[in-house]
């Protein structure tokens, strides 16, 4: 079993709704408390998952692609291996790639290793935290059936986001994978990725190959 999202990335309008709601569940869940230091002077605090965007072309024949970035859960994750006390590992029943805080020394080695730049240090409790993909949620039989999804899927008011086992042939996300020739970001890294992204139909202007390279590796 791999768990994982996909987004559509023709349904998905930058309303940072799954920025957001990952925001407010994880302040509160079981692998938070996700703190803002100092708010005022730094607005932006910790985030696991950030919407960017990139604008191409020229009026009036301008484009914008909005792309949500987290934790892609990898098959063959590098920040696991390069964590010298176990703490950064990936679950064998279901693919997910947590954090163990009491393990976590923040040497933020996996930090570097990451090569999709979704890891923050939380500097109040010393440890790197991340997208957990919701498997407190997932996890938990307290919760109604339609509730046991990652948050950001449940608030995506274009339904851009779609949540299953990658690794299940006849799942939504395998069949939307397949037919409609997901992607993984920059699949040369050899991370192997299990989020996936539905690529855009085309338009009459596209971002530029350069500048999104910059964007997926989070220099932005």
């Amino acid at each position: 079993m791999q768990l994982t999202i996909i987004t559509d990335l023709n349904k998905c309008v930058g309303c940072k709704s799954c920025q957001v709601s990952c925001k407010e569940h994880n302040t509160g869940g079981s692998f938070g408390p996700v703190p803002d230091q100092d708010p005022y002077a730094d607005p932006d605090g910790m985030w696991w998952n950030r919407i960017v965007g990139m604008e191409g072309g020229e009026y009036p024949d301008a484009d914008v692609l909005y792309l949500p970035k987290a934790c892609m859960h990898c098959y063959d994750a590098p920040c696991v291996p390069v964590c010298p006390t176990g703490a950064s590992f990936k679950r064998e029943d279901n693919g997910v790639v947590l954090v163990d805080y009491e393990s976590c020394i923040g040497c933020q080695l996996c930090m570097w290793a990451c090569p999709y730049g979704v890891r923050e240090f939380d500097e109040h409790h010393g440890v790197v935290k991340k997208c957990t993909l919701c498997i407190d949620r997932i996890e938990d039989e307290t919760l109604a059936p339609e509730d046991r999804q990652p948050a950001c899927v449940q608030s995506c008011p274009t339904h851009a986001r779609t949540y299953g086992d990658l690794d299940d042939p006849d799942s939504k996300v395998a069949r939307l994978v397949a037919e409609q020739r997901g992607f993984q970001l920059l699949p040369e890294l050899g991370a192997n990725p299990a989020v996936h992204y539905l690529p855009r139909r085309p338009v009459a202007s596209a971002v530029d190959d350069d500048k999104l390279d910059t964007l997926l590796t989070g220099s932005y």
